[in-house]
């Protein structure tokens, strides 16, 4: 019987979705623990509720456990799916009222800009110790890692645990929604289009994007249907980056605005392209409300809906348990798989998920354009990183002033004191050699 442990199973959806996905699978009917922990005594109590209806409602035979205590969900585990985040929503929102103070929007800010850089300072050293544990009482898992800032988070498991490279995966499923995007765009099937996308997490491009049977190359197609819809497509900050760069970012419009110096600044780009400031903050209460909705309907003995996600982290496990290798996109040491790069480098890849695990292709040369805007973002992910494993205040300050949207609000002085404020509020979440400068 395979163990799957879910660390920050209270995040209930999640846990839901991932349960839902594994419960479907017959073949793998009867065959897994699933280990489940949070921090959070009351919401581990009821992600086991919801775990142990759905697996039950779906006739799985697969068996539930719940622990506070971490250690106890790691031991022997064969899949570590992780959904941590570190200060929860509190932290969230000081990540966005504090830079707002300054001037300073955001739409997402879990990833890059100053709540990026927040949120690694605040997630790295869980992770790490996370992983140190893992490497001495699962050391043959796989840790497959949902938690953002994803190029941040491995990169620091990489550089500053004992956990194997190789072993940690990186999921996220905005690879795989920009290609069904793209060939509703074009109109074809995804199945009879063959893509080839890479970079990093929340900023790959699709650099193949052609018909499967004749070779045919479908971005003329796709510069066709935005000329004839300039009201809307015209108006994405995605297509807008692809107009300057040639080829089609994998992150969202609302994100992608934050990954560049050109919009969120300026009131006229955020109309134009309807730029959604705050974004994240609206989710997080939407989570909320749900998690309430979802706590209500348990303790009125109601069951909860399944819906079926097809989870990167479920497909995965199923790969890996059953032997029938799934293509995917996955976030893996560089290691030379793209050039111009560090090896240290978090990058996301066409990579088999299979018996032996997930297994990396390498894609090697991308065009100059689009590796130099990459290189901007590595800028504020390795800056962070340091800044977590040699305790370097002054590297945080330094992520802040390479980010793009950062530089693009404040001066320098005013960015040191923002960054002064930000680590002052979030307290001893922040490491101490941080904190004391």
């Amino acid at each position: 019987m395979a163990k799957v442990a879910i660390i920050g199973a209270g995040s209930v959806e999640f846990t839901r979705n991932i349960l839902a996905d594994l419960s479907s699978y017959r073949e793998l009917d009867g065959q897994l623990h699933v280990a489940l922990h949070d921090i959070d005594a009351d919401r581990l109590g009821y992600a086991q509720r919801a775990a142990e209806s759905i697996i039950a409602r779906q006739r799985a035979g697969h068996t539930v456990s719940a622990h506070i205590d971490r250690r106890e969900a790691f031991e022997g585990a064969d899949f570590l799916i992780n959904e941590i985040q570190v200060g929860g929503v509190a932290s969230t929102y000081l990540d966005f009222d504090i830079p707002r103070t300054y001037g300073v929007h955001q739409t997402i800010g879990d990833t890059i800009g100053i709540g990026g850089i927040m949120r690694g300072l605040r997630t790295i050293p869980v992770m790490i110790e996370m992983a140190n544990e893992m490497a001495m009482l699962c050391p043959d898992g796989l840790l497959l890692n949902y938690t953002n800032p994803m190029a941040m988070v491995p990169w620091g498991i990489y550089a500053g645990s004992e956990w194997p490279a190789e072993r940690t995966i990186g999921v996220c499923h905005s690879v795989r929604d920009t290609h069904e995007f793209l060939a509703a765009t074009v109109g074809i099937p995804e199945g009879d289009i063959r893509y080839v996308t890479a970079g990093f997490n929340h900023q790959c491009f699709v650099y193949t994007f052609e018909n499967r049977h004749t070779g045919d190359d479908l971005y003329p197609a796709l510069r066709a249907r935005i000329d004839a819809d300039p009201e809307g497509l015209g108006r994405r900050v995605r297509v807008e980056i692809f107009k300057q760069f040639g080829y089609f970012p994998t992150e969202s419009s609302e994100h992608s605005s934050e990954y560049v110096p050109w919009f969120i600044h300026l009131d006229s780009q955020v109309e134009h392209f309807r730029v959604e400031i705050d974004e994240y903050l609206r989710r997080s209460d939407e989570n909320i409300a749900d998690w309430k909705d979802m706590k209500e309907r348990l303790d009125a003995g109601q069951e909860l809906d399944i819906d079926l996600n097809d989870e990167l982290a479920s497909q995965i496990v199923r790969a890996v348990e059953t032997g029938v290798a799934r293509d995917i996109y996955a976030n893996v040491r560089n290691d030379e798989l793209i050039d111009g790069l560090p090896a240290d480098a978090c990058v996301e890849v066409p990579s088999i998920a299979d018996k032996n695990g997930v297994t990396p292709t390498r894609v090697g040369t991308l065009p100059p354009q689009t590796l130099a805007l990459n290189r901007t973002f590595l800028n504020v992910v390795e800056l962070t990183v340091s800044a977590v494993l040699e305790g370097r205040r002054d590297h945080v300050y330094q992520a802040a002033l390479l980010d793009p949207n950062t530089a693009a609000h404040l001066t320098t002085a005013q960015t040191h004191a923002m960054v002064d404020e930000l680590l002052a509020a979030h307290g001893d979440k922040i490491p101490e050699p941080i904190r004391r400068g």
